[in-house]
């Protein structure tokens, strides 16, 4: 098999072999991402001759004896991720030449475990976007169809490791962004427990780059395997060094299960608020099927399960009051009209929406409070069940819809249109509550698009979702390089 698609895994083992060079793989990595040639375009911020560099120096460390989990591996970042000396812009084209003078925790701790940096991946304007592209670097097309989206706002990490371009890739994720990219790529991500990884160095250019709470959103693993995921999130997972008191390692308990006979799994195909496409749905259901022939308990129904309509609403609100703290003045006050000028009868999703953009503290706080209800809900469902398999998106990769206005957009699901920001309820599942969520490939649409599904799990039990993801991977099959 092509170096450039082995995983991490075997990448390491064969480093540590002496089998091949840092420098080899490596240059593979890079004569890759030049053949490309702008086809993809998933590597925004080529950083070629500090990998090599970097590269040489693996090869000398392995010839001491030294051993880190990420030794001579070549990787890629996000372009939302500061990196000394290259710029971070996260497509906005006012910030095209701000380039930071430190890296972001989660590159240090790349750069640490050995990790060889190629360069930074592609994002959507301002990372809000389910596609991938910006005045600034173009477009990024998936790789299994160029006329399609790799999905977003991860979409240039998940295009690269379709593409062959380093084993592993970090991203982010607040709507799907993780997640989304990976189940319309054919690879795996994994959305962490709210809080779990530092984030420190992944944030708009110009902000300082602090030790924050964020309130949804959270940085993960991108890869070609379950196993890698793991592997990479054992690097990113803990507090930031700057949190007084707090050492870097932490323990996460160990996964419930370690066969797919012990696991007791909820299956979702069907949610309230949009229709899940007959590709995605028959994603879904070869999941459950492996499940069953595993031996595993497979249930579709709960009363437990928290409401997904409520729940739906409730990520809508808290997203778009976040989304929207940041606006000048003079927008918000027109956001502020429309919405009042909206009918208290309608409960849409674009109305919540629009609510949600101007949503005031003491609301913002009821919302709070009711998420906390689902929180614990979640925990109640999770006393009897082990993980709860779902669609990360209604439909698999969309072609390109560039039209600026993302209200105007639509989303074809079998041939009838829904509101393009509608599709985000399903990732919204897993963010608006915390929990952890590993998207996987679950096999090809009839038109030969990869499809995904995603593995929810307990809140700081991200091994349980991990582990069940790998143990279907070995049954499903997992990434295949596109045709």
């Amino acid at each position: 098999m092509d170096a450039n698609f082995w995983s991490a895994g075997e990448s390491a083992a064969a480093l540590r072999a002496g089998e091949v060079s840092a420098v080899e793989l490596t240059e593979a990595a890079i004569a890759g991402i030049e053949r490309d040639a702008g086809a993809v375009n998933a590597i925004c911020v080529p950083d070629f001759d500090r990998a090599r560099a970097a590269a040489r120096a693996a090869d000398q460390a392995l010839g001491r004896g030294e051993d880190r989990p990420l030794l001579g591996v070549p990787v890629t970042v996000k372009e939302s991720y500061d990196i000394a000396g290259l710029p971070t812009t996260w497509g906005m084209p006012q910030h095209r030449d701000f380039v930071p003078a430190e890296d972001a925790v989660q590159v240090s701790r790349l750069r640490a475990a050995g990790a060889v940096v190629l360069g930074k991946t592609n994002v959507p304007l301002g990372l809000r976007d389910l596609q991938s592209f910006n005045e600034i670097y173009g477009t990024t097309n998936n790789p299994w169809d160029h006329g399609r989206t790799p999905g977003g706002s991860s979409g240039g990490s998940a295009a690269a490791l379709a593409a062959g371009f380093g084993a592993l890739s970090i991203g982010s994720d607040i709507g799907g962004s993780l997640r989304t990219p990976a189940h319309f790529c054919g690879v795996y991500a994994h959305k962490p427990t709210l809080g779990l990884a530092a984030n420190r160095g992944m944030v708009p250019p110009t902000a300082p780059a602090l030790p924050v709470d964020l309130d949804l959103a959270v940085v993960g693993p991108m890869a070609r395997t379950a196993r890698d995921l793991t592997l990479l999130l054992d690097v990113m997972a803990g507090p930031d060094p700057l949190t007084l008191g707090v050492a870097h390692h932490l323990t996460l308990p160990p996964a419930r299960h370690r066969r797919l006979s012990g696991f007791r799994v909820l299956v979702l195909d069907e949610h309230p608020c949009i229709p899940t496409g007959s590709a995605v749905r028959a994603g879904v259901n070869r999941v459950a099927d492996v499940l069953a022939d595993g031996g595993a308990r497979v249930e579709r129904h709960s009363p437990l399960l928290p409401d997904l309509a409520e729940a739906a609403t409730l990520y809508t609100q808290l997203l778009f009051s976040a989304s929207a703290a940041g606006f000048p003045a003079d927008a918000y006050e027109q956001l502020r009209s429309r919405a009042a000028g909206l009918s208290a009868d309608d409960r849409s999703l674009d109305a919540t929406r629009l609510r949600g953009t101007v949503l005031s503290h003491r609301d913002w706080i009821e919302a709070d409070n009711r998420r906390e209800l689902h929180r614990h809900g979640w925990r109640r469902l999770f006393a009897a069940f082990d993980a709860v398999v779902c669609p990360v998106t209604p439909t698999p990769a969309f072609p390109h819809d560039h039209d600026p206005d993302l209200l105007e957009r639509r989303i074809d699901i079998d041939g009838v249109e829904y509101p393009y920001l509608d599709q985000l309820v399903w990732a919204g599942l897993a963010t608006m509550p915390g929990l952890p969520a590993t998207a996987i490939p679950a096999g090809r649409s009839a038109g030969g698009l990869p499809v995904g599904v995603q593995l929810i799990g307990p809140m700081f039990e991200d091994r349980t979702p991990l582990l069940l993801a790998d143990l279907l991977e070995q049954r499903l099959g997992g990434f295949q390089a596109p045709d």
